[in-house]
């Protein structure tokens, strides 16, 4: 039984991907791509179009085929980042001959590797979510300190007409609190259902205007 306090440590992550068997993902966080499809078209396709060469950030990408997904669509100006050393240089390896895909070992809680207002599109399936523990209703401490960090890290690499997709499953109540807390933020939720027997959420969120 993993401790959800383990989804924050890197070193939980290295040895997970290091059974990877080289080929297929090791996990495919909440939906897989075919699944969030209709997501992506209505919150990226149309909006940020391929021709338009939007720069998109993977936030804990690990070792997900979204970005292959995206790339096969023509987004060719994808930086992918995780603060497991493993799936980074497993990824790069797979992918070699990927053109347009980078992979970059960074934590996404500070990331001194990229640039303020650098970044179209922030995507995070699960990253977030790999940060909360304890009670929804008063998350601890650390818990607090890691998602304030981390979006704070999100919002200042973020451009200012940019969006940033988040996909969970935790209940938006109790999300939305995490996600206001700063004040920074204007967000849309919109409801993912599927064939599981819960549905999953895709918020859309986007810089206040100052």
């Amino acid at each position: 039984m993993v401790d959800d306090r383990q989804l924050s440590d890197p070193n939980y992550w290295d040895q997970r991907y290091k059974t990877s068997d080289g080929g297929a993902p090791t996990h495919e966080w909440f939906r897989s791509f075919a699944d969030l499809e209709p997501f992506f078209a209505r919150n990226l396709f149309v909006v940020r179009k391929a021709e338009d060469d939007p720069r998109i950030l993977h936030l804990g990408s690990g070792d997900s085929n979204v970005p292959l997904e995206l790339a096969s669509r023509g987004y060719k100006h994808q930086l992918c980042v995780d603060f497991s050393s493993t799936v980074v240089e497993l990824m790069a390896a797979r992918h070699s001959a990927e053109a347009g895909i980078e992979w970059k070992y960074m934590d996404v809680r500070e990331m001194p590797g990229l640039s303020d207002r650098s970044i179209d599109v922030a995507f995070d399936k699960g990253t977030l979510d790999a940060m909360i523990h304890g009670s929804p209703w008063s998350p601890p401490d650390d818990v607090i300190e890691n998602t304030g960090n981390y979006l704070h890290e999100v919002y200042r690499v973020l451009k200012d007409d940019g969006v940033f997709l988040y996909i969970t499953f935790r209940q938006p109540h109790f999300m939305k609190p995490l996600l206001s807390r700063s004040d920074e933020w204007d967000f849309d939720m919109q409801t993912l259902s599927g064939e599981g027997s819960f549905d999953y959420y895709g918020f859309v969120l986007r810089k206040k205007k100052q």
